[in-house]
């Protein structure tokens, strides 16, 4: 077996692990933020900060290792388009509300059997292509990342750290400590206690994020590759070392099947891990007896999912990820671009909850 063949296993047996935990903990971004704002429970909000805990942790260990160069992942690149990370951001999680879940939910719901998520994937999907090669990547080259600023260094915070002086071997296991360890000083100092299944959820999916970087940026690395001499990581879509994310893989998904025949279009990293989070979502659920055909309910969740899957489709790619992409494989290279990205989901997700609330109260 070519060591692409193992990069793409591996990705599929990654996403089949995070559907199946994901589906079985309950592990969803959105769900997390309307627990806080509906019954001010921080559960599911903890769980997702133990694995950008974890995410962090881990990847510093791989990194400081020798294992990997967060560096050459797409995050830490020297242009930061602040803007493109706020309005993406705000996007993608005012669409995520809409839509009953992030891109990597979506996922988990196709796999228990939900016709709601498919309809958002395949609209989802296109919007993200249309976002990154069509009328709308026009709009965003031209138009967002026109607004940027450029870093010599990058965009990772222990870069940053160094320009004041620390020593380079000390900036990114300090940052990887302070943030790293204050995330999990937060989930674990609160009196309540968090059940096995929160832990397990927050603990496997930064693990999975973690053994991503891995895959990607070590097994799959070439210092020359034998055609174009030049350094270069085995079935990526970006040509640079990549993790779990859930945007721009569905594009990816829908534009392979629609060009199979096109030998120049091949399974990548993030095809497979895709895959691998429905076939995992539909284990758990066909194990559990959970599975369950679900449809739209009335034309107004169709317009809300449709819209939704809108803006997640196009702010997922203006801001290079989601709440898995940027909110915990970016973040745990420490990019500040990442971070950006991550409060503006958040508060993307607060507002629609309040647009909700206001549709509510209007009906009522």
């Amino acid at each position: 077996m070519s060591t692409a063949s193992i990069v793409l296993w591996l990705a599929f047996a990654l996403g089949a692990a995070f559907g199946a935990v994901a589906s079985h903990t309950r592990f969803c971004t959105m769900g997390a933020v309307a627990d806080i704002v509906n019954l001010g429970d921080w559960t599911r909000m903890r769980m997702w900060l133990l694995a950008i805990a974890v995410a962090i942790l881990g990847s510093a260990v791989l990194h400081v290792g020798g294992q990997i160069d967060l560096d050459k992942s797409i995050y830490r690149t020297p242009s930061f388009n602040w803007l493109s990370h706020l309005l993406g951001g705000l996007s993608f999680g005012f669409g995520m509300v809409l839509a009953s879940g992030c891109g990597a939910r979506t996922l988990v719901r196709i796999g228990a059997g939900n016709l709601k998520a498919l309809v958002v994937f395949i609209v989802l999907g296109l919007v993200a292509y249309m976002s990154m090669r069509g009328v709308l990547g026009v709009f965003r080259v031209q138009v967002l990342e026109q607004v940027s600023m450029y870093l010599a260094a990058g965009q990772g915070l222990p870069a940053m750290l160094v320009r004041f002086g620390l020593a380079p071997r000390a900036a990114l296991p300090l940052c990887a400590l302070v943030i790293g360890g204050g995330l999990l000083a937060f989930v674990f100092i609160s009196r309540d206690r968090l059940s096995f299944d929160i832990v397990l959820g927050g603990v496997v999916v930064g693990l999975l994020v973690t053994a991503g970087w891995y895959v990607s940026g070590h097994l799959g690395y070439l210092a020359e590759d034998p055609e174009t001499l030049q350094e270069a990581f085995l079935a990526t879509n970006s040509g640079r070392m990549e993790s779990l994310t859930f945007v721009a893989p569905q594009a990816y998904t829908l534009e392979l099947l629609m060009l199979w025949s096109d030998s120049s279009r091949r399974l990548t990293f993030a095809i497979a891990s895709g895959l691998g989070v429905i076939v995992g979502s539909l284990a758990h659920a066909l194990c559990s007896g959970n599975f369950r055909w679900e449809g739209f309910h009335d034309v107004e969740d169709t317009v809300n999912h449709l819209v939704g899957a809108v803006l997640m489709g196009f702010g997922g790619v203006v801001a290079m990820g989601c709440t898995i992409g940027q909110g915990i494989s970016g973040v745990s290279t420490l990019a500040v671009g990442s971070f950006l990205t991550l409060f503006s989901i958040i508060a993307g997700a607060r507002l629609a909850l309040a647009y909700q609330y206001w549709r509510a109260e209007r009906a009522a």
